[in-house]
């Protein structure tokens, strides 16, 4: 196996440079929720969905509220008090327009009723260590990475996007359907190969990495990076991805019209 790295413009260029390639299961994309958010908020993102051929699933994990030590909150509640009592003087960070982290910030906006600035990262790796070292009042809702600068006290997690409690580490930290929000949502890495890919060479392919994933040694490597070790039949993870589309076309109707250029190179 060749490992390619295709970066920025949120994932199109890797995903453009796979369809691009003979559909027989040789040439395989680590598909993210980018390619439904792409489809959903650039009117031409160069490629459709209908021209991925989902595999399985590798991994999912959940969101956590972080907050910049500057923020004198120590909780869900009392960081809304303060947002609202100080309109404007908090930032979030997001990877760019219709990423997991925007979507969030402003899902949390509206059912909250606060107000806060965007600040552009290049990635969410950057995005949770700029939490930390700022010295002015900055939120984030990361992966389960960002675990080990909440463990050392560089930062503060308020909340989790998880249906329960997260187990290990994060136990003590509420989610935030505890707080009454009814709000759970997750991020997912899976494997594609094109369209027209062989159905023969697909099934075989979902069985050899539904054992991987199924195995002692990815469940460690996986579960240190902070994410959830899952596979699934080809046909659960076009319903992901489907989904994932309908859910941001359906949240941010006019992101589609914000988005541009310029924002492309935030993506990771």
């Amino acid at each position: 196996m060749v490992v390619e790295n295709k970066p920025a413009a949120a994932g199109m260029i890797a995903t453009r440079d796979v369809l691009a390639q003979p559909r027989d299961g040789y040439n395989l994309l680590l598909c993210t929720h980018f390619e439904a958010i792409n489809t959903a908020v650039y009117k031409n993102a160069g490629f459709k969905l209908s021209e991925l051929a989902p595999i399985s699933l590798i991994a999912k994990y959940y969101y956590g509220l972080a907050l910049a030590n500057a923020i004198p909150a120590a909780s869900f509640e009392e960081f809304v008090q303060y947002a609202k009592a100080h309109p404007g003087e908090i930032s979030y960070a997001t990877i760019g327009a219709g990423s997991a982290q925007e979507i969030l910030a402003r899902q949390l906006e509206k059912l909250t009723g606060i107000s806060m600035n965007r600040i552009p990262f290049r990635g969410g790796p950057a995005g949770g260590a700029g939490v930390g070292r700022r010295p002015r009042p900055l939120l984030c809702l990361a992966d389960a990475r960002i675990m080990q600068q909440y463990q050392s006290k560089l930062l503060k997690i308020i909340a989790v996007s998880s249906p329960e409690r997260l187990q290990g580490g994060g136990s003590e930290i509420p989610t935030l359907n505890e707080k009454g929000m009814n709000f759970v949502r997750f991020g997912w890495l899976g494997i594609c190969a094109g369209a027209g890919t062989p159905q023969p060479i697909v099934d075989l392919l979902n069985r050899h990495i539904t054992a991987i994933v199924d195995s002692p040694e990815y469940r460690a490597l996986i579960e240190k990076a902070g994410s959830l070790p899952v596979s699934s039949t080809p046909e659960d993870l076009r319903l992901v991805i489907t989904q994932t589309f309908d859910d941001r076309r359906r949240q941010h109707p006019r992101i589609r019209a914000a988005a541009g250029p310029v924002r492309v190179a935030n993506g990771e």
